[in-house]
């Protein structure tokens, strides 16, 4: 099953965009639709926000960073200060979908 996404008015592909898409081209209602999409993003946000990766067959893969405490300026003032640790969340292309970029448009 391949989804069509030639229809965006946008550069942006949003939430509520892929919603319509299931809407229109599944056959979903758009609650489970809309339902759906929120519940995938879910999934996902939690995974990471536990420290957990997440693989994406075919996509890629989110992974968690925990970035250590740095020094760092001010750019208003140039005064030195102590960047605190945090943890980021990084993507990283899958062989797949790094061949579909090198196709030409």
């Amino acid at each position: 099953m391949e989804l069509s996404f030639y229809s965006l008015d946008s550069s942006n592909l949003t939430k509520a965009q892929l919603a319509e898409i299931l809407f229109e081209q599944l056959g979903l209602n758009k609650r489970e639709a809309k339902d759906f999409i929120d519940a995938f993003f879910e999934i996902i946000s939690a995974q990471l926000a536990d420290g957990q990766d997440v693989r994406i067959s075919g996509f890629g893969s989110y992974e968690v960073q925990t970035k250590s405490t740095r020094p760092g300026r001010n750019p208003r003032t140039g005064e030195p200060v102590q960047i605190k640790p945090r943890r980021v969340a990084t993507f990283r292309a899958s062989a797949q979908l790094k061949q579909q970029l090198k196709q030409p448009l």
